[in-house]
């Protein structure tokens, strides 16, 4: 799912397309995608686009008269730039906006659908979209460590969800918690003070450079290669690779549909993490330590 530095690259993109710019027209490919009923597409036509935001891990889009377009790119979804609209029957084709300078298409990979677009009127209806996350690069240490200890979670819960911080999903958390030299099940509530300040400023910094890195590639084109795994991530899809610090083997824990990368030296003091599925299918064989694996494996 695209994350902060992500949509800040997409907005920098869209920022010298579209705004000033006038939605000329739409085609919606996908019913599914338009997840509101008042006011309709036919309401933006003919409107100039005068503002773009970014509300945590959506992207909205503001035209004449308060409408705001409001996307969920969701896992799989991805703006491309084109200079006109795809034919009805492109592949992954679900909406496209036609500008007087170009066009807009939204695509998503896959089967499941689930990127989705709001359309609201007013700054009251827009604000119900904001999960109301802090924003960390604009946030002091103490409010980071508040908002961050209102309730006892793992660090990697607390890091992703997007109530209690704006923008950090699950590849950029596991670079902040490699960053920080901190466990992913270790709890909010035992963070002593110097672990605190230090995921502060492992967060700032790992959103920083991954921003700034991303827009510097892309440059003045649009971006076109959008993904969670990137050339360059410590941790984040590097399973079995070496970290770069120590050179530790990267382990993962797997739930559900996600996982999350970390290396066992310099996070978890040699300790491996039980893995919530395989761990239970090994039970008393699952190695519980660095030196524990490699006996395995030798």
């Amino acid at each position: 799912m695209p994350e902060l530095p992500d949509i800040t690259m997409y907005l920098q993109a869209l920022e010298t397309r579209i705004v000033g710019r006038r939605l000329v027209r739409t085609r919606l490919n996908n019913p599914f995608l338009l997840r509101s009923v008042e006011p309709g597409l036919e309401a933006t036509h003919g409107r100039r686009v005068s503002a773009l935001r970014r509300l945590g891990k959506r992207i909205a889009i503001g035209l004449e008269d308060d409408i705001w377009l409001v996307f969920h790119l969701m896992i799989a979804g991805r703006f491309q730039w084109h200079e006109a609209i795809p034919s009805r029957g492109a592949r992954r084709f679900l909406l496209a906006l036609q500008f007087d300078s170009g066009t807009l298409v939204l695509t998503e990979a896959g089967t499941r659908k689930r990127a989705s677009l709001h359309i609201v009127r007013g700054s009251e209806a827009l604000r119900a979209h904001d999960p109301g996350g802090l924003e960390v690069l604009e946030a002091d240490a103490d409010a980071f460590i508040a908002a961050l200890t209102r309730r006892n979670h793992t660090l990697k819960r607390a890091l992703t969800d997007p109530k209690i911080l704006s923008g950090v999903g699950n590849a950029y958390s596991d670079e902040i918690l490699h960053r920080a030299r901190l466990s992913p099940v270790q709890l909010t509530g035992r963070l002593t003070p110097p672990e605190s300040v230090r995921l502060f400023e492992a967060t700032r910094a790992v959103l920083r450079e991954w921003t700034e890195r991303l827009c510097r590639q892309t440059g003045g084109g649009f971006p076109e290669k959008v993904t969670a795994f990137r050339e360059g991530m410590a941790v984040h899809g590097r399973f079995g690779k070496p970290c770069p610090d120590c050179g530790t083997a990267v382990q993962r824990i797997r739930y559900a549909a996600h996982e999350t990368h970390y290396c066992p030296r310099c996070q978890t003091g040699g300790r491996l993490l039980a893995d919530r599925a395989l761990s239970r299918l090994l039970k008393k064989d699952w190695p519980r330590s660095i030196e524990a694996l490699e006996s395995r494996r030798r």
